[in-house]
């Protein structure tokens, strides 16, 4: 029998794996049937806090009372904008790896413009498409947690949905489905990137016009006049002629029906957040989300707190109103979901795209060195310098996503070596008096100042193929002159990067507050553990401790 023992040994050994291999397995209830993702556009964290004690029962204060929350979450590169930061929830990654440096950015060898989610190939179903507008995820180098899940097993569905359409498409990735809404109709409307046509449910909402019940109604504060002492009061001076207060009504005085005007207005109040909310209950209904055994995602981008905060600052009463608006509605939505899907059958998490700066006014008062730069001007200032190494006027072209870009076809005729020119370039902006940082791309490329000032996020948020060839950043508090913002974002500063990052699905995810430091990157692998199925290849994150014990 002896000369049979070591084949006995690995039939035993093969019989065992087998045995654990069955006894691992993934289970249907090892995972949620539906993860909703909800993305906060323009919410810095500091609001979530600053407000708690005005929080309904169970919008906000399901996550922070019963959930995991992040009290240190960040975005951990320097570029900080609404495309970049839709880019990096689902996949982990940052800029330096998705190519989505930022909401738009200039070709560096052309200086014809590229918008993140651009892709002329691609038009609107049913709807009017512009040259630059966002239909497809093709600008996206990296893949989501949703294309994992569905190419492991196609059966999966991912939704994403926004005011949007880079708050859509690049949390659906590139085999998801994206439904954005179309500002000139009031409708929700996907690309032909998907699909030629849209499913039923999509034509039926469509068609009952939903948008246009909000024509004439008033956006109302939720809560009593002294509820607001600790935000900016109405109609500040620096809102500038359209002024900003409430009741607010939609639509102009003047109109007698609804139009693509009201339609666009419905962006920057609580009702165009509602509308995206109510398209993904009829998402839910419509695609089954949750209904079997096999996993679902659903992405809702809420943009309209990034309209208000440009518009009247994050610390006026128009969005202290608007964050409890967006609470009693999430909260809405929360019950619906519990009935739907079943209390216990979903993952929620909720994070922001960027955070918000103080408007400059805001800052001032408050005695710190604040206001506003031309970008026209800092570049002409750089020019100057340019000019006086070189004897050539106008080498920086533009400023693209941050970045200075040299004229490419300039330094050729010149006989210009760009990495000499690109060092004029920076030591020229980081003289002026609103830079607080300034690297080459050769610097970039090499990580050849790592440690120095803002170098580490700003290398972050730099793609070789993509970005400009000067990355720089504004001291705290300023920013660059705007005819439509009074305040925004876009900097590696706190009050930009730090952003609210929470869970909750008590089957999965443990109720506790974390204070440790957490980055935006660490939610893919996260939902990729949960989904079990391996991350996206491109993360840079890590899993948070967030597991049920």
């Amino acid at each position: 029998m002896t000369p049979h023992l070591p084949l006995l040994r690995r039939w035993a050994l093969l019989i065992l794996a087998v045995l654990l291999s069955a006894c691992t397995a993934v289970q249907p209830a090892d995972r949620p049937k539906l993860v909703v993702l909800f993305v906060i556009d323009g919410l810095p964290q500091r609001q979530v806090t600053a407000y708690r004690d005005q929080l309904a029962p169970d919008g906000f204060a399901r996550f922070l009372d019963r959930g995991s929350w992040f009290s240190d979450a960040h975005y951990g590169y320097a570029f900080t904008v609404t495309g970049a930061g839709h880019a990096a929830v689902l996949t982990g990654a940052y800029p330096h790896r998705t190519g989505i440096i930022g909401n738009e950015w200039s070709d560096v060898v052309t200086g014809q413009p590229v918008y993140c989610t651009g892709d002329t190939s691609a038009t609107y179903i049913g709807n009017a498409t512009k040259p630059l507008d966002g239909t497809s995820p093709r600008n996206m180098k990296v893949e989501t947690v949703g294309d994992v899940l569905r190419g492991i097993d196609p059966r999966a569905k991912v939704i994403a949905l926004s005011g949007k359409d880079r708050g859509a498409i690049l949390p659906g990735g590139h085999k998801g489905t994206a439904y954005m809404f179309m500002s000139g109709s009031g409708q929700f409307a996907s690309s032909t990137y998907y699909m030629q046509r849209h499913p039923a449910w999509v034509d039926q909402w469509n068609a009952a016009r939903p948008a246009d019940r909000y024509f004439k109604t008033e956006w109302k504060p939720l809560l009593p006049d002294a509820a607001y002492a600790r935000s900016l009061p109405d109609n500040q001076p620096w809102f500038g002629p359209r002024g900003g207060a409430l009741p607010m009504t939609m639509g102009a005085r003047a109109d007698d029906q609804p139009g693509p005007n009201f339609y666009a207005g419905l962006l920057a109040s609580p009702f165009g957040d509602a509308l995206t909310l109510d398209f993904a209950r009829a998402a839910i209904a419509g695609e089954q989300l949750g209904a079997d055994d096999v996993p679902d995602i659903l992405s809702i981008s809420l943009s309209g707190h990034d309209y208000v905060n440009h518009r009247w600052s994050a610390e006026s009463r128009l969005s202290h109103d608007h964050f409890l608006h967006l609470d009693r509605m999430l909260q809405a939505f929360f019950a619906e979901l519990d009935r739907s899907v079943g209390r216990d059958n979903y993952v929620a998490v909720l994070t922001a795209d960027h955070g918000f700066m103080p408007a400059p006014e805001t800052s001032l008062a408050q005695g710190r060195a604040a206001g506003r730069v031309s970008s026209s001007q800092l570049l002409a200032h750089v020019n100057t310098g340019l000019e006086a190494k070189f004897g050539v006027p106008r080498l920086a072209r533009s400023l693209s996503a941050s970045a200075i870009v040299l004229d490419r076809k300039l330094l050729a005729e010149r006989s210009l070596e760009l990495d000499a020119v690109a060092e004029v370039a920076r030591d020229a902006a980081a003289a002026h008096p609103q830079v607080v940082a300034a690297y080459t791309r050769r610097e970039l490329r090499t990580g050849s100042r790592a440690g120095a000032p803002f170098f580490d996020p700003m290398r972050l948020t730099w793609k070789a193929d993509v970005s400009g060839d000067v990355q720089l950043a504004l001291k705290p508090y300023w920013m660059f002159g705007s005819s439509s913002s009074i305040a925004t974002h876009g900097s590696p500063h706190p009050y930009d990067t730090h952003v609210p990052i929470m869970a909750w699905g008590p089957r999965w995810v443990r109720a506790q507050a974390v204070d440790r430091r957490v980055e935006v990157a660490d939610i893919a692998p996260t939902l990729a553990r949960i989904l079990r199925v391996p991350a996206p290849a491109a993360s840079e994150g890590r899993a948070l401790p967030i597991a049920a014990r």
